[in-house]
């Protein structure tokens, strides 16, 4: 079966809204005016185009050979039809396949995702995509061009079980459409279906910097895994919500941004002559440092639960002398 990406017609739906919420916040919501910068829309939508016209090249021939290879290699044809190596047969295109398909897909999404937080040459990458002061949906187009390269390895697995490359391919599409959706501070919490979903909401977390949210809600349709894997978290009404990165590129050139991080790697490497350390400044995750000169997500989020535990002893104490003044006023 021939099946179109779905991408193919969303690119100039996403166009569209980045027009229709860029006008909106610039002449009705004043709150909101500077939703959008000029600068940093135009940045966005240079690596929007880039990422667009990179895609079909290096995804077209992802799709084509490493997925068809895959599904080829196995689930060969036995008697004319397609059977797994495990002995099954390969799937079909039921309805029920596709909703398996899409789970899967989400799941691997996931660790995909999370893994791009994890290892830092990863998020060398992905830091393209958070690397902007503002949360709209102009930044759901700013993606890195170089996460194209390894992304079809972590979704091998699908073809090599026994869904179809086609099928495969339209699934990550359509992740794709829900992710750029997500994007917006105009939709408010959905109520129930902050149950199942990966919402709005969430996804500002995803983008903040501030410390309690960082590396949180990496899922993509679903919410399932980030609350099974320790990885989620609400939107807390009363954070005042800071978007990007600790460490900014501070730039809107598009080739400054796409590589300033791979740049600061090479610069770290060469603080230390061990090898461990080496390995560690590019497999790492993000902050590590071999002499503890900057920190990572966990070392932070560590060092910021104990300042909180520090400070709520003299709160206690505050509060009791407070009660106890109270008492003696009572008395009195």
């Amino acid at each position: 079966m021939d099946f179109t990406n779905p991408l193919v017609y969303g690119v100039p739906c996403f166009l569209g809204l980045i027009l229709l919420e860029l006008t909106y916040s610039k002449t009705h919501d004043h709150s909101k005016k500077d939703l959008y910068e000029w600068k940093d829309l135009g940045a966005s939508l240079f690596m929007g185009v880039g990422s667009a016209l990179l895609a079909p090249l290096i995804k077209t021939i992802s799709a084509i050979v490493i997925f068809n290879y895959v599904y080829d290699f196995f689930n060969p044809l036995v008697d004319g039809v397609r059977t797994n190596i495990m002995g099954w047969e390969s799937f079909g295109y039921a309805w029920y396949v596709w909703l398996v398909c899409q789970l899967l897909d989400d799941f691997t999404y996931y660790w995909f995702h999370r893994q791009n937080h994890m290892v830092r040459a990863l998020w060398a990458a992905h830091i393209v995509h958070h690397s902007s002061d503002n949360f709209n949906l102009g930044t759901a187009v700013r993606n890195g061009w170089f996460t194209i390269l390894y992304k079809p390895l972590f979704y091998m697995w699908l073809p090599a079980i026994g869904f179809p490359p086609e099928m495969v391919v339209v699934c990550l599409g359509i992740e794709a459409l829900w992710q750029f959706q997500l994007h917006s501070v105009y939709i408010p919490k959905l109520g129930f279906l902050e149950k199942i979903f990966n919402t709005h909401t969430m996804h500002q977390v995803h983008h903040a910097k501030n410390v309690e949210y960082m590396d949180k809600n990496h899922g993509g349709f679903l919410n399932i895994f980030d609350k099974m894997f320790n990885t989620w978290k609400e939107l807390d009404e009363n954070i005042d919500v800071q978007y990007g990165v600790t460490h900014a590129p501070n730039s809107y050139n598009p080739w400054v941004i796409l590589t300033h991080e791979y740049r600061d790697i090479w610069n770290d490497t060469k603080k230390s002559k061990n090898w461990y350390h080496k390995f560690m400044y590019i497999f790492g995750p993000p902050g590590w440092s071999h002499d503890g000169s900057t920190l990572t997500v966990k070392e932070m989020q560590r060092e910021l639960e104990l300042q909180k535990k520090q400070a709520s002893p003299k709160k206690e104490v505050i509060r009791e002398k407070a009660s106890h003044k109270n008492l003696e006023k009572v008395e009195i």
